[in-house]
């Protein structure tokens, strides 16, 4: 029977740990069901990888393609944490010349499906003339994919978005009624990377070819929290749309690393102290960097605000990082009896799973917001790149978050509405309905059952129309 079939599938996900660690989420729940997956990513970012489960070793392969040397890419940069933003594009740049070596591991492999990510667009080109089947799996949400629109828009070929307003209110082939749409300071942070340049190609442009070119649609969503998102999405793209539930980190990833275990020991005595769900966390993920403005207005409403806090700070994107932010004068030694800055490795799942922890700063990213719903702590946000701002208002429109008030046009925002945001969702009345809505979405996003139903749907798709292709 075509459902006892077990496939070999290959992922290959773009070069960010955002996307790498939904990929190896996957990749786990696939591989403990006895299917054999090839996870493909550069030596360093493999090496930089959590340790797995010895009991996947003999399913879960990790394979090193050494990324080729591109000018203007530094050394050792094979990730966008490496990188400042506006050097991102010559990682791309980089990947696009990985067409080869991928090619030549497909023809030694010859899997049955590779589930890729948008920047490789170029995948089913390849993949198409050695009879291998394509799923561009989107670690975005539904919501923001049926935001971007269909395949033509996206690629330009029909009348599209021309200018950042066009951004900013909701898009035609959206049927129902909805406050999900970018804020123009949101846009505008991203707009030259929708545009594209001479050097390369827009990120707009290669979600249109990923999608345009692939056999399925694999999307880190849930029917449960998106079915009209989902339904936009079979609409536009006229091909299967398989949701595959929102991946739950699984276990803490770091046990075993001594280095690590001494950090966390230290930071668990700190969190230890104080009083329960009175801490808040505030992290803004491996990719975002406030500026020096509103680390100044972050930093002053936190010390405004008089909570607890523990506060994992990025100052740099990568060594070729030269804009400096500094905190403000004093604000170290004025908070020290009741805040922490970490700014070098901090694990986020132990840190917010610890009772002390009674709510979330963060900038939107999805993985940090479905390991805020494992562990029941309510989101304040704040955007600053991507995906975040569509993010921000799918959760502000269920009163799952709940933004920080800001100036649309620019972004700016105030210490006042910073310390007034933080007290309100963690302690007062009003910010009661974020505090339910957190612990309501669990059983949706995190639910063991619910997720492996999920991973089965995608592989007896997967399985089944491998059958039916091949037996033409």
């Amino acid at each position: 029977m075509a459902d006892e079939r077990k496939v070999h599938i290959v992922m290959f996900p773009w070069l960010a740990f955002g996307h790498i660690i939904p990929y190896l989420e996957l990749s786990k729940l696939i591989a403990k069901k006895g299917h054999k997956v090839s996870f493909v990513s550069t030596p360093r970012n493999i090496d930089r990888l959590p340790k797995q489960p010895p009991n996947l070793a003999h399913h879960l392969k990790f394979v090193k393609i050494p990324l080729p040397l591109i000018e203007n890419l530094p050394e050792n940069a094979e990730a966008t944490i490496d990188l400042p933003y506006n050097k991102v594009k010559y990682l791309k740049l980089a990947c696009d010349a990985l067409q080869q070596p991928i090619t030549e591991f497909l023809q030694r492999t010859c899997p049955d499906w590779i589930l890729y990510d948008f920047p490789s667009y170029w995948i089913p080109s390849i993949a198409s003339k050695l009879n291998i089947h394509t799923a561009y799996f989107s670690i975005f949400t539904a919501a923001f994919l049926g935001f971007l629109g269909p395949t033509e828009v996206l690629k330009g070929d029909e009348d599209g978005r021309k200018t950042a307003e066009d951004f900013i209110v909701k898009p035609k082939w959206v049927p129902f009624e909805t406050n999900v749409a970018f804020k123009l300071f949101e846009i505008l942070r991203i707009f030259d990377s929708i545009e594209g340049d001479e050097e390369n190609i827009s990120d707009i442009w290669r979600v249109g070819a990923a999608i345009e070119n692939c056999d399925v649609l694999a999307v880190r969503s849930c029917s449960e929290f998106e079915p009209k998102w989902l339904k936009v999405l079979e609409e536009i793209y006229q091909k299967p749309v398989v949701p595959v539930g929102q991946l739950p980190t699984t276990g803490n990833n770091d046990d075993g690393d001594e280095e690590k275990d001494e950090a966390w020991r230290f930071m668990k005595e700190w969190l230890d102290k104080q009083a329960k769900g009175s801490v808040v966390y505030v992290a803004f993920g491996s990719e975002a960097k406030p500026s020096q403005a509103e680390l100044n207005e972050i930093s002053l409403g936190l010390e405004l605000s008089g909570l607890p806090f523990f506060w994992v700070l990025r100052k740099k994107r990568g060594g070729e990082d030269t804009e400096v932010i500094l905190l403000p004068e004093g604000f170290e030694n004025r908070t020290k009896d009741r805040g922490v800055v970490c700014t070098s490795w901090a694990p986020q799942l132990k840190i917010l799973s610890h009772e002390s922890v009674g709510g979330f700063l963060t900038h939107s990213g999805w993985s940090s917001v479905v390991e805020a719903v494992q562990f029941e702590k309510p989101l304040i946000l704040l955007t600053f790149l991507a995906d975040q701002g569509i993010n921000a208002r799918v959760l502000e429109e269920k009163k799952v978050g709940y933004p920080i008030p800001r100036d649309d046009s620019d972004g700016s925002f105030t210490r006042d509405s910073v310390a007034e945001s933080l007290k309100l969702v963690m302690f007062e009345e009003g910010g009661k309905i974020y505090r339910d809505k957190i612990k309501e979405m669990k059983g949706m996003f995190c639910d063991e059952g619910r997720q492996d139903r999920y991973v089965e749907n995608l592989l007896t798709f997967l399985q089944s129309y491998r059958s039916v292709k091949d037996d033409k």
